[in-house]
């Protein structure tokens, strides 16, 4: 927060932009450079942050199993995918008012939609594994379980992938990536340890659910209007001079001020919706528990998981409903229990 009000009313803003124009000249490419650079050293100011977090509080309480070469080396690969990935993308967005006039804001949504769909089908191709190793599951019980499971429901996955979380975090989770023949379920090696075979089953058969319920294309929809009103809240602004004037900006500085600003305020305002996209994330949750409950046949297994995961991740059981509702996206401990108990 406070590197956010310095950001936006110190005046380095305005400062950094004229001298990066002064320095490297104008145009979409000088524009793009000020915008990654401010990033970056946003981003630097959270690394003590993120580094006690992960080597002093997830220490602390038996989490952390990384290591400093491991830390340092996942954020290098986060700077260079952002300058493979976001830099070029940036640009597009930035040369896009010159290239399509007015209606410039519905050719960024196209391209940013087109770039997160194709990351869908990237990640678990090429994302994934450079930070984590993944390796097919070995022919056994649980691999012909699960694959069992997926042809009883309906839902089928080319590979079942064991993911090697171990390397940083005693955490555990399980998840779907990709999808049509891309579609990939992928294990954390710490959540097998974990939870037994039928317990395994019941956790997948509730990510089973979330697709075969349709939250998944739901979500995208959503997240797909969502951007579509940022970009247009973009434009607006960047038609109203006032705005980036009364951050110290000229009047003429162009698109890359007002983008950078949104970035700055989105998060403070969105917060104020948080509520409503938990509740119905919750919504979600408790209809793929009652799937998982039908799928397997009972709700013992589920119960049992969630139990022990919530054992092994310190999780709050009861927290304030107040504070569950601004920053819980899954319903508590207890609730899913007694929501699976109706189900019967």
């Amino acid at each position: 927060v406070l590197v956010t009000l310095v950001l936006l009313f110190s005046g380095w803003l305005p400062a950094t932009f004229e001298a990066c124009r002064d320095t490297l000249g104008t145009g979409a490419w000088v524009d793009a450079v000020w915008i990654f650079a401010v990033g970056m050293g946003v981003s630097l100011t959270a690394l003590p942050f993120d580094g006690w977090a992960q080597f002093r509080l997830e220490h602390r309480f038996g989490f952390n199993t990384t290591t400093p070469a491991i830390w340092w080396m996942d954020r290098l690969k986060g700077l260079l995918l952002s300058l493979v990935l976001g830099y070029p993308l940036l640009l597009l967005v930035l040369n896009l008012v010159g290239w399509m006039g007015p209606r410039w804001w519905i050719w960024a949504w196209a391209v940013f939609l087109g770039v997160q769909l194709l990351m869908l089908v990237l990640m678990p191709i090429v994302i994934l594994p450079l930070f984590n190793t993944l390796t097919p599951l070995p022919e056994g019980a649980l691999r012909d379980r699960l694959l069992e499971l997926g042809r009883r429901a309906g839902f089928s996955a080319q590979t079942i992938l064991v993911m090697d979380g171990s390397k940083r975090s005693r955490h555990s989770n399980a998840f779907f990536t990709g999808f049509g023949r891309f579609r990939k379920i992928v294990l954390y090696d710490t959540l097998i340890q974990q939870l037994s075979e039928a317990e395994l089953e019941a956790v997948l058969a509730h990510e089973m659910g979330h697709y075969k319920l349709g939250h998944i294309p739901r979500r995208l929809a959503v997240s797909a209007l969502s951007l579509l009103a940022g970009f247009w809240v973009i434009a607006w602004l960047l038609g109203r001079a006032e705005f980036t004037r009364a951050f110290g900006f000229p009047a003429n500085a162009g698109l890359a001020p007002t983008l950078l600003l949104f970035g700055l305020l989105s998060g403070p305002v969105s917060f104020w919706l948080s509520p409503l996209f938990n509740h119905w994330s919750r919504v979600h949750e408790f209809e793929a528990d009652a799937f998982a409950v039908r799928a397997v046949g009972t709700a013992t297994p589920l119960v049992g998981a969630l139990r022990k995961l919530s054992q092994k991740n310190l999780s709050n059981l009861t927290p304030h409903p107040w504070f569950s509702a601004w920053h819980y996206s899954h319903p508590t401990l207890l609730e899913r229990e007694s929501a699976m108990s109706a189900v019967g």
